[in-house]
């Protein structure tokens, strides 16, 4: 059983939801990462998705592409990621690291180092935001033989078909993006994230975790009243933006945030 799938299972028997919060490694310095880790974990983060820089992240918006450029600035790279989760591995032996990026750079430093370096370093899973599990075949089984979870995105527009094959390809859990378009951008339905994720529950027995468009308290709680788990990213990171100047107000704003959710998703009756 992976960490991810450990973590997710013991939240279910406790009747609670996952919170996963998303930020990018690197910003708004690479020294600052490590530490905003284990912010988030004491602000409730069950499992951290950590974004690997990229220099043409086309599923992003402006707030996560100014992240990647606040991060690429001081030259962060896949293999310095990789040992900021090591370095987290140091003091932290039970959160979830899931690392979430484009297909580039991973190919660059090679699918094999990657993949035994991510493990080697304690990462959990693996996002990968353009590689479709119909052209995994090459870097999948990589991940499968050292225990690390892939995971792949489902969208509003996705076929009952095509959530099945994608299902096949998952563990750990799938991430359910809640409106077309990139992320920051639009406003969440939740009526339509209900019958959406119910209609996955149906097609696959994995986790749904739902990211883009959670903001606040309010809106984590009602996503996580229809949903396995709360995926928050672009309002944490734009947070960082804020706070860049300041690391003492930076962790106690990421906490401001972060903490609110957490207790909003532990008072829902489920």
């Amino acid at each position: 059983m992976s960490r991810i799938e450990g973590v997710l299972k013991s939240l279910k028997s406790q009747g609670r939801k996952a919170l996963i919060p998303y930020i990018t490694a690197g910003d708004p310095h690479p020294d600052q990462t490590v530490e905003l880790m284990h912010t988030l974990v004491k602000a409730g983060a069950d499992i951290i998705e950590l974004g690997v820089p990229f220099s043409d992240p086309m599923a992003d918006g402006p707030v996560i592409q100014q992240a990647c450029e606040r991060s690429l600035v001081h030259g962060t790279s896949l293999r310095q990621v990789i040992g900021m989760v090591k370095t987290f591995r140091e003091t932290d032996d039970q959160t979830p690291i899931v690392l979430m990026g484009y297909l580039n750079p991973m190919e660059a430093m090679g699918y094999e180092l990657f993949a035994n370096s991510a493990k080697e370093a304690g990462v959990d899973g693996i996002l990968t935001v353009d590689l479709p599990p119909e052209e995994a075949d090459e870097v999948a089984p990589l991940f499968t033989e050292r225990n690390l979870d892939a995971i792949f995105l489902l969208a509003p527009t996705t076929t009952d078909d095509r959530i099945r094959a994608i299902s096949e390809h998952s563990s750990g859990y799938v991430y359910y993006v809640s409106f077309k378009g990139v992320t920051g951008s639009g406003t969440i339905d939740i009526d339509e994230v209900a019958s959406k994720v119910a209609h996955i529950h149906e097609l696959t027995a994995l986790p749904v975790g739902v990211g883009f468009g959670i903001r606040d308290a309010e809106t984590a709680a009602a996503v996580g009243r229809v949903s396995d788990g709360v995926i928050v990213g672009s309002v944490l990171v734009d947070t960082i933006a804020r706070n860049q100047a300041d690391p003492v107000q930076l962790n106690k704003a990421l906490t401001d945030l972060l903490h609110p959710m957490r207790e909003a998703l532990d008072n829902l009756t489920v």
